[in-house]
């Protein structure tokens, strides 16, 4: 299940399991990198501009498929997700960087990729840090330990 947003009465890592809304907005930042990338690579690749010397399904299966991985560890919140999963999104801005310079007439498409991963990877490997140090300050307050100050 998803982490709760904290109360505003007691704040961050006063509530066990809650998530600061900063750390909300870096997770939706790393899901809409991280979904744009699964669509327009999806659409890109399928129907706007397949390549011609390969099976529609070769390419997808070997581009698509990895982002359907860490899907589940992303929508949960799960930092270590975000940390790993942060390592594929170089590899898919290292190929947006590739796509933009190979095929000029689908330049607008790399650019996207490029700016999706980079989005991607600065959500997943930001909230990861930062998630993992508001955990840790949680299971060190009296009140996620259920002991009295």
């Amino acid at each position: 299940s998803r982490p709760a947003p904290c109360s505003r009465r007691d704040g961050p890592g006063t509530e066990p399991g809650c998530m600061s809304r900063p750390i909300m907005m870096l997770q939706a930042m790393a899901l809409t990198g991280h979904l744009g990338l699964l669509t327009l690579l999806t659409t890109w690749y399928a129907w706007l501009a397949p390549m011609p010397r390969l099976p529609v399904a070769l390419v997808l299966l070997v581009l698509v498929a990895p982002l359907l991985l860490p899907l589940r560890g992303l929508l949960h919140g799960r930092p270590y997700t975000h940390a790993w999963a942060s390592y594929l999104a170089l590899f898919y801005l290292a190929q947006g960087i590739v796509e933009a310079f190979a095929r000029p007439d689908e330049r607008g498409y790399a650019w996207a990729e490029i700016i999706l991963s980079a989005m991607f990877y600065t959500g997943a490997i930001l909230f990861a840090r930062y998630r993992s140090r508001e955990l840790k300050q949680q299971a060190q307050t009296p009140a996620a330990t259920g002991r009295a100050p």
